[in-house]
């Protein structure tokens, strides 16, 4: 049985990233809906999410081999390009429960309603969680990293007021 190595600080860094990124795409999103509720199929509200996540993703994927070209002026190498998949894929992980929720829905055990509001609330738990993996490995004392930890999420909350307020 071979065992892989950690992941170094960077690969941690960026795997985090990507997930904050699709988690507040698709908090954006679901807000959305939420607001239109009524007015779309569980379905409609799945592929929405889907497309929206999938552009994020394709986007961040491109901006990261840009980047790397603009700053090696060379193509990234087979492992190199390996990880940039492998890390916007990975994040795809953020919306599972979403769908599944969704997929309750469009089953008739939950009503879209239901099945919207338990998606903002695990995206909204989403990023907590990756606020404090973020703030584990500070070395700062308790009371600090939860200051730190306190601030991602006033940020945080910052951000879905402002969605809500261009969706309201």
């Amino acid at each position: 049985m071979s065992t892989r190595p950690a992941p170094d600080a960077e690969a941690r860094a960026e795997s985090l990233k990507e997930r904050i990124y699709v988690t507040f795409t698709s908090l954006a999103v679901v807000l959305t809906l939420q607001s239109h509720a009524s007015e779309t199929t569980p379905g409609q509200a799945a592929i929405t999410l889907l497309i929206a996540v999938v552009g994020t993703l394709l986007a961040v994927f491109v901006a990261d081999l840009l980047s790397h070209l603009t700053v090696h002026a060379k193509l990234p190498t087979a492992p190199e390009l390996r990880h940039m998949i492998a890390v916007s894929i990975g994040s795809i992980g953020v919306v599972v429960l979403p769908m599944v929720f969704l997929l309750l829905a469009q089953l008739d055990v939950w009503s879209i309603e239901a099945a919207i509001q338990a998606a903002v609330v695990v995206l909204i738990a989403t990023l907590a969680f990756v606020g404090f993996l973020a703030v584990r490995r500070i070395t700062l004392p308790f009371w600090q990293k939860a200051v730190v930890l306190l601030a991602e999420v006033v940020l945080g909350l910052a951000v879905i007021g402002l969605e809500l307020l261009a969706h309201g």
